[in-house]
This record gives C-alpha cells, structure tokens and sequence, in this order.
C-alpha cells in the first residue's frame, strides 16, 4: 500500500492523539519549559568550575582535553549496559572503543558516562531474581541519570536492548530530555531451534513425557549465542516502538551482531548523532511520537509489558496515557505480523519479509501512523527502507511493494487481523489486558470455575498433583508491584497449554505479568487494582465462575452483585509475606514496593 502522497489521518489515531495532548497539557507545558531552561546554560566544560572541569577530564589524552575545552568541539556521552548475563549486551564489549574511534574521526569526543544493571528474564524466569525484574526498569532510570549528571555531554548514545533496560534508559534519557539521543542495538542472534518446536519439549517436560536432559538440550539449541532471543517479545518489541518513535539509526533493529552491516550501522549512529545535536530527544517525544510507539506495538503484536512500560516513559516526557488509549487503537490498528508466539516465524524471518520498514510503511500510508520527525533529518519515513552494504558504503533500500512472505507480513489491505494485537477487559474483578493475537479465536471466550493460588510454585504443584484436569479459570493473585515486584509467570504457559490441549477451557487471570513471548493459553493479566492493595481479586473465592470474554472485554466473576459487595478481602499469609521482603536482595527494594503506582499507572515508582 505504498503511496508518494500524504495520507489523512485515521480518525481515530486523530481522537486519541488530542485526547493524550490535551489530558497531558499541563504537564507537558512545564515539562518543556524545563528542557528550554536547560538548554539555555552554558556548555558543560564553560560553566564548571577548574576542578570540575579537570576531574571531569582526567583520564582522557590530552589531545581530547583540548578538543572539548579549548576547541569546543562535541563531547559525547554513552551509557552502557553491557554484560555477559545477557546474550543481547555480550556484543556491546566492544562497542565504547568502536564508538570513540569513529568519533574521533569525525571530530568529536567521547566519555562512557555510566554502566546500567542490566537482568536477564529468562535466567530468572520462575526464580526469585524475578521478583527484581520489573523494578530494575526504574533502577536502570536512575543509573541512567547517575550517569548523566556529570552534566559535560552534548549527545548520548545509549547501549540496550532488552526488557527493562530500553524502558529504563528511555526513561532516564528524558529525564535529561535537553540531550539529543540515540539507540545503538546490537541485533538477534541466529536462528536456532525454532520456536514452536522448543514449545513441543516444554510441554512435554511438564508431562514428565521427557526429562530433564531433553529439555535442556532444546533450550541450549533455542539459546544459544550472543544477540537478542528470536522470539518476538519484550526485546525485540523493544525495538520495533524506538524504530517508530525515529531513536534508531533506521532499518537497525534486526541486523546480525558483528556482521559488517551492523559495524557499519553502529558507526553511522556516531555520525547521525553529530549531525542532529540540534534535536533533543524530549522534544522529538511528543504524543504524536508516544502514539506510534502504541500502534507499532498492536500492529505487530508485541509484548504486553509494554502496555505497563510506555505509560512510564510516557509520563518521562510530560504525557498522561492509559490502557483506554490502548485499546481504542487496538480497535482500528490491523495486525500485520505472525511472529513467534504470534505465528511460527522468529525476528530473523521476520525481518527477511520485510521487518519493522514494511509494517511502518504500511502504516504511514494508511494514515494509522504520524509522519513525524526523528533523529534522521528524512523524518521517520527513513525508517520504511532497509539498510544494506554496497561494496564498503552504507545505504538504504526500497521494500518490495508488495510482501514477500505473506505468512510473515502483510499490507494493511489484507492484514492478519483488522484489529490490534492486545484487548482492554473491564468487570467486577477490575482492569486487566490480554494478548488476543497468539490465542485462537475459539479460545476468546472462557468460563469455568477459579482455582486460586497465591504462588506459581502452588499452581504448579496442583498442576503435578492432576488436581486441574478440568475446564478452569487459573487465578494467581498477591503477584502484582506492591505485592512482590509483579514477576513474570511464564512458568506457568507449559502446563496451562498442556491442560488446553488436552480440550479443556482453560484461562489464567492475574495481578502479575506473563511473558513477552507468551500467547496461545487465554490470560487476563495486570489485573489492578492488584488483591494486595484491596482489589477485587482479593474478594474471589475457589469455585466462582468467571468469565473471561476477550471479544467483548469483560472480565467478570459471576456472583450476585450483593454477595460480592459483601465479601471481605483474603489478605496474604503473613508468612508468604516474610518470603516475598527477604533474601537475594529483596529487603533492599522495600521502598519501590510500598511506593509503587498500579500496573495501568506505569508501575512507576518514581512519582
């Protein structure tokens, strides 16, 4: 659907956009005012005193003395979060010597301002380390400002890619909104045991069909080098929204770690950055940026922690935005992509049929997506070509018309699905989201009685036990922010599909967050207000029945309105209490546990 003229806006995309602009006028005004005020000041080397200015200095050449104090020529800053945990950093050992290297031949210098934690979800998937994951997000906010206060860099470029660390640096980059920024990724690694297959072993392995050894020997062969993980989930959904919100060197998302492309892509995001030290990225996230982001999100059926994430990093940026924003793009935004768990199809596929430049493309020209500007000069219609070498210079190619695979990508004329990805539910058991874009449409509907856990290890050990072998709503309660850092129960999409297979009706609801990459299994997630914090989960008893109906978007347990009103709240056992405060490092983020926003306010603890 490729189009030279400008497209009218989708209504829709119009209404919500003014919704978010003038919800968040207030906020955005002051935030703006702040980022003119900052950027008024002196250079950084200018207005510091001697011995700032020498500490700040100290280590480097002598010659980069001159540069940024004398010469004033740019000095740039990076903020890594480079380490071997994860298989997405490993390729970022090299990079602060790349980047320097490239800068000087450009003129400019460079500091690495600061590292970042960075975790791992699928090493601490089902482990208490979990219980960490969603707070590192705002740890890595405030590593990132850390890093940045030494308040000497002209431009930042910053070094992540998966789940929370994009998130996070984003949210710590608008917090020094005044700095033009950009997003260096790294790429996925290559395609190994494919992702339906690696399903197969999981599931048998919960059946006791297959041991230990055969499911190690399938991860070992899905995992199994550095890059991003194949599968579509909160990584790479990472970088399909700062595609769409212009912070990438266009078409960077899914190339190969340390092929040539990718070297020669990295050392354009030096150069492109020197060129733009004119567009601070708090200005280039506007709502019409925000928006994008959302509907590149449903179009491509990302990851639902992002409906969590970009409601935190909107609010970075002065904007207000909600799940009800959400899902009135859902409603008009088609889906143009299967890939895995949305398909059979991993990144690499993905991005051989076309990738994030044809959905965008397809997007832009439907109206469904805001021509905006980016840190290309060409706005981010540059980022609806894809990048390739000719002989050893870098350039950018036109997509086929017309998609290649169609079982991977297709045009908005003839999408997958004519809405988005991800459905609000709304009832008497409070707000939740779900991914409808992996479940089969037979499955958007489940009722049946609830089995209530307070733990996933309870859930999976009445799974063992064959106490679930029935049409049942799972409901795992007391996993929400408050409650013990909102952990990501994948653990759990094994048994639940088995259970599925075997022909029950089977769903899951809950105040925690599943993962990125799970899908087939109907799950009502985010439910808030969270059971800790009152929520009506809390008022949910073995034996109800609920209904969980992702056509119309209702969550409900179905028992009489004044029985329901009259029920008292289960509180969590003081004991499993004790164990969610304590131990691997759990005591030290006590206070982002009493602090914390709801799932539908960001999870922010930060405000």
């Amino acid at each position: 659907m490729a189009s030279s003229a400008v497209p009218a806006l989708h209504p829709v995309l119009q209404g919500v956009t003014a919704r978010i602009e003038a919800r968040s006028r207030a906020t955005r005004e002051a935030y703006l005012e702040r980022l003119t005020r900052l950027s008024q000041r002196q250079r950084g080397s200018d207005r510091m005193g001697c011995a700032n200015v020498a500490h700040a200095f100290a280590a480097m050449p002598a010659d980069d003395k001159l540069r940024i104090v004398e010469q004033r020529l740019p000095h740039l800053g990076v903020v890594s979060a480079y380490n071997d945990m994860l298989s997405a950093h490993q390729p970022y050992e090299g990079y602060p010597a790349q980047i320097r290297a490239t800068a000087a031949r450009l003129g400019a210098t460079v500091q690495v301002a600061g590292g970042v934690p960075a975790m791992c979800d699928g090493v601490t998937q089902g482990l208490p380390g979990m219980e960490l994951s969603l707070f590192s997000r705002d740890t890595i906010a405030m590593g990132t400002a850390i890093a940045l206060s030494h308040d000497v860099f002209d431009g930042v470029l910053m070094l992540g890619i998966c789940d929370k660390i994009v998130p996070g640096l984003l949210i710590g980059a608008l917090h020094f909104g005044h700095l033009p920024t950009l997003f260096v990724p790294a790429g996925p690694m290559a395609s190994g045991l494919a992702n339906n297959d690696k399903a197969k072993v999981r599931e048998l392995y919960a059946q006791g069909k297959v041991g230990r050894e055969e499911l190690l020997k399938a991860e070992q062969a899905a995992y199994h080098g550095p890059g991003t993980c194949t599968f579509y989930g909160t990584a790479n959904s990472n970088q399909i929204l700062l595609e769409a919100m212009g912070l990438h060197v266009p078409g960077t998302a899914f190339v190969h770690p340390h092929s040539g492309l990718r070297n020669a892509l990295t050392d354009e995001a030096v150069r492109l950055l020197l060129a733009r030290l004119d567009q601070p990225i708090g200005r280039l996230v506007d709502a019409r940026c925000i928006v994008n982001a959302m509907v590149a999100l449903l179009a491509t059926g990302g990851s639902t922690n992002h409906l969590i994430h970009w409601v935190a990093v909107a609010a970075a940026a002065g904007h207000a935005i909600d799940w009800g924003d959400f899902s009135e793009l859902s409603a008009v935004v088609p889906l143009l992509a299967r890939v895995y768990p949305n398909g059979s199809a991993d990144v690499n596929q993905f991005q051989a049929a076309g990738g994030p430049g044809f959905v965008m493309r397809e997007l832009l020209a439907a109206g469904l997506m805001h021509a905006t500007p980016a840190m290309s000069p060409e706005g981010l219609a540059a980022h609806t070509r894809e990048p390739g070498m000719d002989g050893e210079r870098l350039v950018w190619r036109e997509l086929p018309v017309q998609p290649v695979e169609p079982a991977i990508v297709r045009g908005v004329a003839e999408p997958f699905s004519s809405s988005g990805g991800l459905k609000l539910l709304d009832g008497n058991l409070g707000r939740a989201v779900i991914k409808t874009s992996a479940v089969p449409e037979e499955r958007h509907i489940v009722e049946a009685p609830a089995r209530i856990f307070a733990t996933q290890e309870a859930m999976l050990a009445a799974f063992k036990a064959g106490e679930l072998e029935r049409d049942v709503v799972v409901v795992v309660r007391f996993q929400g922010p408050q409650a013990n850092g909102m952990p990501e129960l994948h653990k759990l999409t094994p048994p639940l599909a088995v259970l599925q297979g075997k022909g029950y009706k089977v769903a899951l609801v809950t105040d925690g967050r599943m993962s990125g990459a799970s899908g087939k299994v109907p799950a009502a997630i985010h439910v808030s207000p969270e059971a800790l914090a009152g929520g009506p989960l809390a008022r949910l008893r073995d034996g109800d029945r609920v209904r969980l109906d992702a056509v119309a978007g209702h969550l409900q347990a179905l028992v009489p309105d004044a029985e329901w009103a009259a029920r008292p709240c289960v509180e969590l056992e003081p004991a499993q209490a004790e164990v969610n405060g304590h131990d691997l490092g759990r005591e030290l983020f006590a206070g982002l546990r009493r602090n914390v926003k709801s799932a539908e306010e960001g999870a922010i603890t930060w405000k």
